[in-house]
């Protein structure tokens, strides 16, 4: 059997409609927190092998690897989105009128995305490179040539894919969701402004990853922009929460439209718990310390000690498993 019969037999077997008394549906949800006891397991094992407590060090690592959040709702139909432990987000494709049956469909969107990334075809390897660049110069209208050049957004997204080699899709995926973020909040702009390099960046937060200082640095800045247009962080709101549900409808990859809903959500409740509708027009002054305490207190927990790449902007400042990293190409990381 080809590879490609291999991960079609794999979608076969794992969307075909289910009801809620089939025995695979009732077990999906154990049989996601298998497959990645015994992934991280066997990681953990493999580089602590030399160290005498690494079967207690696998243990401690396996007991929390799912994160579990049901969407707040009144009743049916139910939401509910499962974290694995790379980043990776899924949610539930179907329509669920029960939380539990929410979980088990987020649990089954989740396996079969898992299951499909650890394919030897959903590797990293030359021949997707070469691939995923020519989809990208299309898409961005870009000569093949450009990737050989580092200063261009072709030639950046070369150096992603280069440096994740031998690795699966949703790895580089979630690697790419941070440089998304950036994207979206206006960093990459910042840091471009400033001069700094393209190779330094990606340098940067390749290694930092996505962390509360960073999703508070973002929201600060939604906030900023909402005291200077005021509505403006409810119309993003909602544009953000409804790419959210469309995408969780296509049984794809979730973080980078979960995450942009929970940082415009912190920013939106920071501006109307401190704030009046009439302040929004008055110098930032205009607010105490202590209003602006919660915020600016997670925000600056780890500033002492906290490493900044060499031109840091201002702190104020699947039910579908196909899907493949074509689609965070070139043109969506303008850097």
């Amino acid at each position: 059997m080809s590879k490609e019969e291999v991960e079609e037999s794999i979608m076969s077997y794992l969307s075909q409609s289910e009801t809620d008394t089939s025995p695979k549906d009732l077990n999906v949800v154990a049989m996601l927190h298998n497959f990645w006891e015994q992934r991280q397991t066997g990681q953990i094992n493999g580089s602590s092998s030399e160290s005498d407590g690494s079967v207690g060090d696998a243990a401690l690592h396996t007991e929390s690897l799912l994160l579990y959040e049901s969407a707040p709702s009144p009743g049916p139909p139910y939401v509910c989105y499962v974290t694995l432990p790379g980043g990776s987000c899924f949610g539930n494709y179907k329509v669920c009128d029960t939380q539990a049956e929410a979980r088990r469909d987020a649990a089954r969107v989740a396996l079969m995305n898992s299951l499909v990334n650890e394919l030897p075809c959903r590797r990293i390897n030359p021949q997707f490179i070469t691939q995923s660049l020519q989809q990208a110069a299309t898409d961005s209208a870009v000569s093949m040539e450009d990737a050989c050049d580092s200063n261009t957004s072709i030639g950046t997204y070369s150096l992603l894919l280069h440096s994740y080699i031998g690795r699966t899709m949703l790895e580089f995926q979630e690697m790419m969701t941070i440089f998304q973020l950036l994207q979206w909040n206006g960093t990459l702009k910042a840091l471009r402004e400033r001069q700094c390099s393209r190779q330094s960046v990606i340098s940067y937060y390749s290694q930092r990853g996505l962390d509360e200082y960073m999703r508070s640095s973002m929201a600060l800045d939604w906030l900023g922009r909402e005291q200077r247009s005021a509505g403006r962080l409810g119309e993003e709101l909602q544009v953000a929460q409804r790419e959210l549900v469309l995408a969780r409808r296509r049984g794809i990859e979730l973080r980078f439209y979960k995450e942009k809903t929970e940082i415009l959500s912190l920013a939106l409740s920071q501006a109307y718990i401190y704030h009046t509708p009439e302040a929004f027009s008055e110098a930032p002054g205009g607010t105490s310390k202590q209003e602006q305490l919660p915020l600016h207190t997670l925000y600056s927990q780890d500033t002492e000690g906290q490493i900044t790449p060499p031109c840091s902007p201002s702190p104020s400042l699947h039910k579908n498993p196909k899907q493949t990293v074509c689609q965070t190409s070139g043109k969506h990381m303008p850097y």
